[in-house]
């Protein structure tokens, strides 16, 4: 319900967001709503339309030659001066500022990447590139199209051909903070023309190896072309667990980028995505002859 909610949001952040229609679309009513999105979100509907629209016009300042006043009115504030009072909260600094100084910036680090030996290309700061083709595809960061702050981001298909071939943009940790713990992987990921499957995914292996839960959202796909939504995995990490990984992953074509990933600890209340549950040993075997 609140993916629904968001993508609402997310249709109309150049428009009027009524706050009684966001709630209409999530199907709760404007109490539950807000005190629902607050929990799952973790911040208030008006901030997150907020920061959401200051995150397209600090791409706008820098991307385009467009007037700021013209910038604070598509972005929905009554004046330039308010604009520039939530920008500067925001950014640190007035919208002015930040589109003279983040665009020498841009143009700088366009030199280097430029000079850059291509060993180094697409190299993202704790993360590595990997699956069964990741010659295939390509990681990095993307500074004009953002979630929340300045950059996010992005794993594309730059030569793969088939639905069989696929990458992951990945990290694997400890698993010593969560062990006994049931935690919740949450991330805003957008889709472009993703011809087979992408999704959010998370497992949780023992000291051998061995893989004892995992969801990579294969039952609920992330297909097409989406807005920023916010997807969610959660698992159960055992006391015997040594290792969790996480990641996005990539299947055939398409290019899906993401940010704010957080982790959580959760009580029961929370249902498991877990897509290795075993079921109850039987006491006799069945159905021995398919007909049932």
């Amino acid at each position: 319900m609140i993916y629904q909610a968001l993508g609402y949001i997310e249709a109309h952040l150049e428009e009027e967001v009524k706050l009684e229609d966001a709630a209409a679309a999530a199907g709760f009513s404007m109490y539950h709503f807000h005190r629902i999105f607050q929990e799952q979100v973790g911040m208030s509907v008006t901030d997150y339309i907020r920061s959401r629209r200051l995150a397209s016009a600090s791409a706008l300042l820098l991307y385009t030659g467009e007037d700021i006043i013209q910038i604070a009115f598509r972005s929905r504030f009554e004046s330039q001066e308010a604009f520039t009072r939530a920008f500067k909260k925001e950014y640190g600094m007035p919208p002015g500022r930040y589109r003279k100084m983040m665009g020498s910036v841009q143009q700088t680090m366009g030199k280097r990447e430029e000079n850059r030996d291509m060993s180094e290309h697409g190299k993202v700061k704790g993360w590595i590139l990997s699956g069964s083709d990741p010659s295939h595809y390509e990681m990095g960061v993307d500074r004009e199209t953002v979630h929340m702050g300045k950059v996010s981001g992005y794993l594309k298909s730059i030569s793969a051909t088939s639905e069989t071939q696929f990458a992951t943009i990945m990290q694997q940790f400890k698993s010593d903070k969560y062990k006994g713990e049931r935690i919740k992987l949450s991330a805003f990921i957008q889709a472009e023309k993703v011809n087979d499957f992408a999704g959010l995914w998370m497992r949780v292996d023992n000291a051998t190896g061995d893989t004892i839960q995992f969801d990579n959202m294969s039952n609920r796909p992330i297909q097409g072309s989406l807005p920023w939504n916010l997807y969610s995995i959660v698992l159960d990490v055992p006391g015997d667990s040594d290792t969790i990984s996480f990641g996005v992953l990539l299947t055939g074509q398409g290019k899906v980028r993401m940010d704010n990933f957080a982790f959580e600890i959760v009580d029961a209340r929370t249902p498991s995505t877990n897509m290795q549950i075993s079921g109850e040993l039987r006491d006799e075997p069945e159905n021995l002859s398919f007909e049932e």
